[in-house]
């Protein structure tokens, strides 16, 4: 069998009605990911009930109260090849209502395709999915100036777009000069696999060569081994085996590794994946790892496994960068809602609000302010109520992001920015 091709996550983003699930459709189809008899039944579908356009966004609304609705509700995870890569898509809702659901899908994204309407421009949810990718940390971007056909392909048109997107993105700190503004119809086609004739003023790449020239994630095996845990098991005649999912690093047979916030110590005796022993696990491996002379009750969900040398922080304090998503009222200091980060879920308390920021720009809007509420950026100052590993998203990423919780939902997203520690 041929080696894998490397693997990517894309996540399409971009205002509700801009055509991103057609976009998704027309890649999936023209990728051969989806059989041409399945888009005929859906066209056939779509014509009677007039509503023709839908075709191609319906591969991926494949839930039924979808199609109804006309709108993307669930993340829905598909496949597709280009020469060099499997992308996984991942298919971002627009609507406002659903930004929680374009965070856990935005944050598994190596690469971002933002879909933004020729005939609109920039629009509320444009702002606000740019500067959501870039808190979450996707920072590979390719620009869709989508519905050309509506404009009929018009250049003055396409330039007016980049120009609007462009200002967005510097303010975020992308460099517009190095991301591929592509005039497509995901209707009609256009500039999807091939340039089109239609936009003969166009020379840069069409979506599937930008997709080819993506670059693959490095690897985090060259940063700290970082394995949160996520279950600890007592097997009968071995001992205590934790498991969990490698996030950062390399962790050998014979290893000395830690476990934080608790600091018990031990030696790697065997890891193994999939019931079978291996020497070495690097990221992305899901792993059972034994480690001499610790006791069931020395780890649990929420501790994170490190080597002994290079031990996992833990937070006395955390400066954070935080996007309020949803709040019925204002949250002030002293506001405890629960951290999701890594495995572990703990009460936080926010203990300060130090500077407000502007969702759609990143700059400091107010200094301390006294409230935040839905919709608004800030760079908070957190306590947790019991002691937790956080790290700075600069130095290990995959442990520097977190949502914050609280009455049912997801409040809001953010990374951590430095460490106070214990």
């Amino acid at each position: 069998m041929a080696a894998e091709k490397p693997h990517m996550n894309l996540a399409v983003i971009g205002h509700i009605d801009h055509g991103k699930s057609t976009f998704v459709g027309r890649l999936m189809y023209d990728a051969g990911a989806v059989p041409a008899h399945i888009i005929e039944k859906y066209k056939e579908e779509a014509k009677q009930k007039g509503k023709e356009s839908f075709a191609f966004a319906w591969v991926m609304d494949s839930l039924k109260e979808e199609r109804e609705r006309g709108i993307t509700i669930d993340i829905a995870h598909k496949r597709f090849d280009t020469d060099k890569f499997y992308f996984t898509v991942v298919d971002c809702p627009g609507h406002r209502d659903f930004v929680k659901n374009m965070i856990t899908g935005a944050s598994q994204a190596d690469a971002a395709v933002l879909v933004v309407a020729a005939p609109d421009g920039v629009m509320a949810q444009t702002r606000e999915h740019i500067f959501l990718s870039r808190t979450l940390g996707i920072n590979q971007l390719i620009v869709a100036i989508n519905k050309m056909d509506a404009v009929e392909y018009s250049e003055a048109r396409y330039k007016e777009v980049v120009e609007q997107v462009s200002g967005l993105l510097k303010m975020i700190g992308f460099k517009p000069s190095e991301i591929p503004f592509i005039p497509t119809s995901a209707f009609q086609g256009d500039n999807i696999v091939k340039l089109s004739e239609k936009t003969p003023w166009y020379k840069g790449p069409a979506i599937m060569e930008a997709l080819n020239n993506l670059k693959v994630p490095t690897k985090p095996d060259t940063l700290p081994l970082r394995i949160p845990v996520e279950d600890a098991y007592t097997i009968s005649g071995i001992g205590t085996v934790p498991v969990g999912r490698v996030e950062t690093g390399v962790m050998k047979k014979g290893d000395k590794v830690v476990f934080m916030p608790g600091g018990v110590s031990g030696e790697v005796k065997s890891i193994e994946m999939h019931h079978e022993e291996i020497p070495q696990a690097v990221p992305g491996d899901n792993i059972g790892w034994n480690v001499r002379g610790i006791g069931k009750n020395d780890v649990r969900r929420g501790d994170v496994c490190g080597l002994v040398s290079n031990p996992p922080t833990v937070a006395d304090e955390f400066t954070a960068q935080i996007v309020v998503l949803q709040h019925p009222s204002a949250i002030t200091a002293g506001y405890t809602p629960v951290f999701h980060a890594h495995t572990s879920q703990v009460a936080c308390q926010l203990i300060s609000l130090d500077k407000k920021l502007d969702p759609k720009s990143g700059q400091v809007k107010e200094e301390n302010p006294t409230f935040i509420k839905a919709g608004d950026a800030a760079i908070v100052t957190i306590k947790p109520t019991k002691p937790m590993v956080m790290e700075p998203v600069k130095e290990i990423p995959q442990l520097g992001r977190f949502a914050i919780r609280d009455m049912g939902m997801t409040i809001a997203a953010g990374m951590c920015m430095s460490v106070k520690q214990k």
